[in-house]
Parts: C-alpha cells; sequence; structure tokens
C-alpha cells in the first residue's frame, strides 16, 4: 500500500495514538445506504442474507486495498463477480483511513479498509468498526482477532531482508550479518509506517528486546547510522530497480512480490536466523459505511479458501491453514525460515511501545544520520 502521508493525516496519527485512554467505544454499522445503523446483530444472519443484502447495495468502496497488493486485485475481482458490485479503491495508509472514517462518519465514502493490526484498536476504540464474525471464525489464531469481531487479520507478513544480489556479494542471513557488511540498510520511515516499526521491533527481538523493550532496536539502527549505512529510501520497485535498494527490511510478501516484478534470481529474500516479528493486516468495516454487506461479504471472501489462495499468490501467507496449491505455495519461502519468527505476545503493550517510536527515531536514530 502505499504509506504517503499528509501533514493532517500525521497529525491524526499522533492524536491516535497518543489519546487512546480518550477515545470512544465502538458502535454499530450503517445499512443499506442509509446512516441509521444496522438495527440486527449481523453476526445471527445467515451468509445467504448477508450476500442477498451485499447484492441490494450493488457497490463496495474500499481504501487502503489496491489491486497490486497482495494480489488483491484478483479477489475484487471475485467479489464483484460473485455479487454484481461495483468496486472502487483509494489507496491510504492505515493511519490516513483512520482519519478518513473519523472525518467523514455519517458522510462515509468508504466501506472496509485494510490497515496493520497495531492499528486496528485505534479504529476500535475510536468507535469506527463494525464487528462482524466471518464463517471461519474459529479457525483464525487467537492473536489474529478481535474478541467482539470488530476487526480480524487476513493475510500475515513476517519481517524479512531483501537484497539485491548485484550490488551485494554476500546477502545477509541474520541481523549480525547486517552489522558486519559495507552496505547500506534500507528500513522506510518509522514515524509512519507499521511495516518499518515492526522492522525495528524485529531487531530488538534478536537481541534481547521485546514490545516493553524496544531499545535494542534503536540501538542497532542508531549504529547503522552512525556508520553511515542507514538509507531512508522508500523500498519500492521503481526504487529497487534504479540500484537505489542494497538491503531492505520489508514484509515478506512484499520482498518476494518486488523481486518477482524486477528479476527474481537478482534478489535473495530470506528470514532473519536470529528471529522476526509476524504481523498481520486486518480489515476494518467501516461503522458508517453505506454498503455495510457488501463489506461483510468482502471479508468473509477474502477469509474463504479461495480469497486465501488468492493472497498467497501474492506472496502473503494466509491467516487460515488452507491447502495451497503447489504451484503457489513454492513460490513462498520455506516453512523452516520462520521457525524463530513470532507474532507480537503482548498487543497493548506494543501499541504503548510504538508509540514512543516517532520520538526515540527521531532523538537517537536520524539525528545520527550521515
Amino acid at each position: 500500500m502505499n504509506r504517503k502521508w499528509s501533514k493532517k493525516s500525521i497529525r491524526s496519527f499522533q492524536a491516535a495514538v497518543l489519546g487512546l485512554s480518550l477515545l470512544g467505544l465502538a458502535g454499530c454499522g450503517t445499512k443499506e445506504g442509509s446512516t441509521a445503523p444496522v438495527k440486527n446483530d449481523p453476526n445471527k444472519l445467515t451468509i445467504g442474507e448477508i450476500e442477498t443484502k451485499a447484492k441490494k447495495e450493488g457497490e463496495i468502496n474500499s481504501v487502503g486495498m489496491p489491486d497490486t497488493w497482495a494480489n488483491l486485485g484478483q479477489t475484487w475481482n471475485d467479489i464483484s463477480k460473485k455479487y454484481n458490485l461495483k468496486h472502487t479503491d483509494t489507496d491510504l495508509s492505515s493511519a490516513e483511513e483512520i482519519a478518513k472514517f473519523e472525518s467523514e462518519k455519517q458522510n462515509a465514502t468508504a466501506d472496509i479498509g485494510d490497515m496493520g493490526i497495531s492499528f486496528a484498536p485505534i479504529a476500535v476504540q475510536k468507535g469506527l468498526a463494525l464487528p462482524y464474525k466471518t464463517s471461519h471464525w474459529d479457525e483464525i489464531p487467537q492473536w489474529a482477532k478481535d474478541d467482539k469481531g470488530n476487526w480480524v487479520v487476513g493475510y500475515q507478513g513476517t519481517i524479512a531482508f531483501l537484497t539485491n544480489k548485484n550490488l551485494v556479494k554476500n546477502p545477509p542471513k541474520s541481523w549480525d550479518d547486517i552489522l558486519k557488511g559495507n552496505y547500506k540498510v534500507t528500513i522506510g520511515d518509522v514515524q509512519r509506517g507499521a511495516q518499518n516499526q515492526m522492522g525495528v521491533l524485529s531487531a530488538a527481538m534478536a537481541y534481547g528486546g521485546s514490545e516493553t523493550n524496544i531499545k535494542p532496536g534503536i540501538d542497532f539502527f542508531a549504529k547503522l547510522a552512525k556508520q553511515g549505512r542507514l538509507s531512508l529510501t522508500d523500498a519500492k520497485p521503481a526504487n529497487i530497480e534504479k540500484g537505489e535498494v542494497e538491503v531492505a527490511i520489508v514484509w515478506d510478501f512484499n520482498a518476494l512480490s518486488y523481486a518477482t516484478q524486477i528479476n527474481r534470481n537478482q534478489f535473495d529474500v530470506c528470514i532473519p536466523k536470529e528471529g522476526s516479528v509476524v504481523s498481520g493486516y486486518t480489515t476494518i468495516i467501516n461503522k458508517y459505511a453505506k454498503h455495510p454487506y457488501a463489506a461483510m461479504a468482502a471479508r468473509e471472501y477474502i477469509l474463504s479458501d479461495q480469497g486465501q489462495i488468492n493472497l498467497a499468490k501474492g506472496f502473503a501467507r494466509p491467516i487460515r491453514n488452507v491447502q495451497l496449491p503447489n504451484e503457489v505455495a513454492d513460490k513462498l519461502l520455506p516453512k523452516e525460515q520462520y521457525k524463530n519468527a513470532r507474532p507480537v505476545q503482548d498487543p497493548k503493550a506494543w501499541e504503548k511501545t510504538a508509540s514512543t517510536l516517532p520520538q526515540l527515531w527521531q532523538d537517537e536514530v536520524l539525528v545520527n544520520v550521515k
């Protein structure tokens, strides 16, 4: 997803993160184009009833779910055909999605969004989420869903290294390898993106840190900055193809996707040996959605077998344990690479730590960038 932010959205995100204790509770949704709340619990409806209502709505508008991200284009094509829906997407960052939902409210132009798991509780506490548990709810790991159905992870991401072998002769396989290298390392803007923040957490975990102790990760990147080896260039295909990225710290699905778009044989992709963070992206159904049932049907499809396979085709690891076609599974990283990767163990602690990251990054890392 495009993670470019406006000053307004940055301010909105900072206010959201720093003001969690002041935020309201989540509410219900809207019904078939009206601004009236959905009166009946959607979890009491059958899938057939939801699908019928979705077809009547005839439209769904998403944010942060572009066709090129994790092969969502195929899923939107499937959803559009199955429910006869007209679909549009506006590519926004997680924080921008929250700001949009909150500012528009009853004038909502978005029905559903895809946001990093650390942002989902913010949307819930601001009262912006419509709860809906899909038919596959019991198959979702506990860490990857909200108890009330306000959000659910659709696919997993694990922090990985993407190395351009034309520029780096010995691709790093571990965080220690990176410290011993002589190449530049791209992390992106930690003050803004979930992917980049998880990169810092992964480094922290590799050196004894945790969700409550991010200092080892900050120290790791401060060392790179002092060595003149920290690059803040966006790890996007255009920059990678121009040779502006030597080693990037990104989600595994982004690493595999970018490498494949350019020349898969030119790149090494791996999960760091010491350990890494497994996280995910969640669907949030807008409380004020004009097409809430279409949004519910979309969430249902994303978590269906075919929806999960579609995501895997875009190199994102499904959150459900579905049987992938061999030609799809073979394009993902081997499972053994993930043996030291784990999800965030204390989400609430991480939310608090993540709120301090922008200032820590500014004070202890960016000041040392050469």
